[in-house]
């Protein structure tokens, strides 16, 4: 038999690259389904061996006649007949469209495992600078590389770590793209049916839920973002942020931003702007952002239910009295207190803050010893008059709790799927309750595990005391793990991104060491950054240079930025008699030794003076610009006294804490790094001088920088060292 690619060539491309992809999306099968309506395409390749171990070749079906193609000879004829399309005017784009069919053919398919992946590098490589292989959109080029990775699982897992930080890009959004998405949960589908229907259906697959795990999605997907303004967004909150994103997109729905504004002891109008802010700096924008307080009322008529209904009671136990009837599982003396004057006090009492009102809290009647501690009676509404909400002013003098609201205006809201970290999962029956206490619609709710990261902390309590304290300078520090710290320390947006949908949906709880997303961040720098040079003015040593006046001439020239990308743009390098050259190198220099200077050429030590406690003092080098700097040991960098310097202050940071992870009986106080950052003066070529704040450079041998403050006259530029995952003990 012969499996069918039921795709006529006069097709949109749109039409034919979802089945070109449904096709490699099971190449790994070797009992391929029969064609599978859902798509209109059998999933085929080249010679597949069925059942009965021989071979069954692919057929295309062109304009109603079969035909057999291998899989090569299909993307050629593919190409072949859309030449017109593909190329348009400009026959340079279809000439690159055919050697990248010519790639996926002689280095994708049919090759081992080595051989492939010394052909994923050249193709990281190419995306360096490229959003897409060929061009500014995708291309049969894209549709043919990531069909022939997608199609054979050991590929496919080399390109979803993010150690090819390229390519992980470039397939994200080939997954991203709904119609690809949908042939491939389609192709799936068929695979799993097929092997039910043949007894081999042991691990079952929903269709429509390919790599996300969710459940219920036929009739839609919206998920939510609920967010307290009790702080400025962390890591923690952009993983949640993100996925909650991602989902929605990936199944066609919506996600809301909602702010839990339910305690305004804590909350300002400041945090809930600058969560807007960072969402939007993440790529992230809801299609709706709510408040619960826009539901005070209705979460206020629903506790009276509660009530009425003998589901809720007031209590005015003593807070430590409870906190220790609740631990021993011990009943409330007021657990059956008759509604009427429980709704008395609610109503009248606790609703207007009187001393009365305020001596109690309403508690859900749940249960009064569930092994379930989450499930004990838990406070539903409370007092608090003290402080005016920042969005309903002295309205409400009594606040739901988050466990209360959250159920009930996700359900009110449409919510079809609570994504909340597995610390949630203990009080997901209790959200569970109380949508059923309140015959509300049901929420599904799903697990995934928080962020952790060593010697990091996420708790926004214990972030506010180290603010409160001057132990960092604010909420955008660069050693916090806010989004703005980060982002000001010089984490890109696009390796959060990547490093949070590479962490995808997990539920095992790891703390994680930031060396993995800042190997990414350099990845991504890496190929952008401007090349510069800095040097450390404690020590700084002058050098005479001798040589022929052409080559000590004063001068400058045009050279690159940055010498793989001439894209970065140029800089004006300067030469001259005298250099600058560090404390460091210059102390490590013997007479008659032959060193490289850096983008110059090199020299040979002429003479060299120290002082009692070994610092040079003194300095003469011969120019020898026809050495050969493969044979020299030292590559030093320099700078050209000829030009205008920029004086630069270096920082580097480190932990902000001294233990991998804080248990929950850790005093923080008593594992604070003593000394966590790190500054040094310097000086930097003229270039410099126009660097703008944010902006990324490498200072050669040094590192990569990210500007906090830009070079003023009479000032100095300010420079935050970005990690590159190789520091050690160093944050991040």
């Amino acid at each position: 038999m012969s499996y069918v690619l039921d795709v006529s060539l006069k097709a949109p491309l749109g039409a034919v690259y979802p089945a070109l992809i449904a096709v490699f999306a099971i190449n790994s099968s070797v009992d391929p389904p029969a064609a599978s309506p859902a798509i209109g395409t059998a999933y085929v390749d080249t010679d597949i061996a069925g059942p009965d171990g021989s071979a069954h070749p692919v057929v295309l079906k062109v304009e109603n006649d079969e035909a057999v193609y291998g899989t090569r000879a299909v993307l050629e004829k593919l190409l072949s007949s859309h030449a017109a399309v593909l190329r348009g005017a400009n026959s340079k784009t279809g000439k690159l469209e055919e050697e990248w069919i010519e790639f996926t053919t002689a280095r994708l398919i049919g090759v081992d495992y080595r051989a492939a992946v010394k052909a994923i590098e050249e193709l990281d490589a190419h995306l360096t600078l490229r959003t897409f292989i060929v061009g500014y959109t995708p291309s049969i080029a894209d549709v043919a590389v990531y069909g022939a990775l997608r199609g054979n699982a050991q590929f496919f897992s080399v390109i979803r770590k993010p150690m090819y930080i390229n390519v992980h890009r470039w397939a994200k959004y080939m997954e991203s793209v709904p119609a690809f998405t949908q042939a491939i949960d389609a192709a799936k589908a068929a695979v799993d049916a097929k092997k039910a229907a043949s007894g081999d259906g042991s691990k079952k697959t929903q269709a429509g839920n390919f790599e996300i795990g969710l459940s219920n999605t036929e009739k839609g997907v919206v998920t939510r973002f609920p967010p307290e303004p009790s702080g400025y967004l962390h890591i923690g909150h952009a993983k949640a942020a993100m996925l909650n994103q991602y989902f929605s997109k990936m199944y066609k729905g919506q996600m809301i931003v909602r702010f839990d504004d339910t305690n305004p002891s804590k909350e300002k109008q400041e945090f809930q702007d600058s969560i807007l802010e960072d969402l939007s700096l993440l790529g992230i924008k809801g299609d709706r952002v709510t408040y619960t307080s826009d539901y005070f009322q209705e979460l206020f008529d629903y506790c009276v239910q509660m009530i009425a209904e003998g589901k809720a009671y007031c209590d005015d136990t003593v807070q430590e009295q409870m906190r220790d009837e609740r631990f021993k599982g011990i009943a409330s003396k007021n657990r059956d207190r008759p509604e009427a004057e429980s709704l008395q006090i609610f109503t009248e009492e606790m609703k207007n803050a009187t001393d009365k009102g305020r001596q109690h809290c309403v508690r859900a009647k749940i249960s009064v010893d569930d092994p379930n501690k989450a499930l004990r009676d838990p406070v539903i509404y409370r007092c608090n008059p003290d402080i005016p909400h920042h969005r309903t002013g002295t309205t409400w003098k009594l606040y739901p709790t988050y466990d209360f609201a959250c159920p009930i205006v996700d359900s009110i809201e449409g919510v079809t799927h609570a994504l909340r970290t597995t610390e949630y999962r203990d009080r997901n029956e209790q959200y569970n309750w109380m949508l059923k206490a309140l015959n509300l619609r049901n929420v599904e709710v799903w697990d995934f595990a928080r962020l952790n990261f060593i010697r990091t902390l996420l708790s926004k309590r214990k972030l506010t005391k180290l603010v409160e304290a001057g132990r960092v300078t604010g909420w955008d520090d660069p050693r916090f793990p806010t989004v703005r710290g980060i982002r000001r320390r010089g984490l890109t947006i696009e390796a959060l991104r990547e490093f949070i949908i590479a962490q995808g949906p997990s539920k095992n709880i790891v703390n994680l060491d930031w060396t993995l997303i800042w190997a990414i961040n350099k990845k991504i720098i890496d190929p952008v950054a401007p090349r510069h040079t800095a040097l450390l003015r404690d020590g700084l040593v002058t050098a005479q240079l001798l040589g022929t006046p052409e080559e000590l001439a004063e001068r400058a020239e045009e050279k690159p930025k940055h010498k793989k990308n001439p894209a970065v743009g140029v800089k004006s390098a300067y030469y001259g008699p005298q250099i600058l050259i560090d404390q460091a190198d210059a102390r490590s220099f013997t007479k008659g030794e032959e060193l490289t200077l850096m983008d110059w050429g090199n020299a040979i030590v002429e003479e060299i003076e120290k002082d009692a406690a070994g610092n040079v003092t003194a300095l003469q080098l011969r120019l020898h610009l026809a050495g050969d700097f493969k044979k020299t040991e030292k590559k030093i960098t320099w700078l050209a006294t000829s030009q205008a310097l920029a004086d630069v202050e270096l920082v580097d940071f480190d932990y902000l804490i001294t233990k991998d992870k804080l248990e929950e009986d850790d005093r923080m106080e008593d594992f604070l790094t003593e000394h966590t950052e790190f500054r040094v003066d310097g000086v930097a070529d003229a270039n410099v001088r126009e660097v703008k704040v944010g902006d990324v450079v490498q200072f050669e041998r040094r590192g990569y920088y990210r500007c906090d403050v830009a070079w003023t006259e009479g000032g100095k530029a300010v420079f935050f060292c970005i990690p590159t995952g190789k520091e050690g003990g160093k944050k991040a």
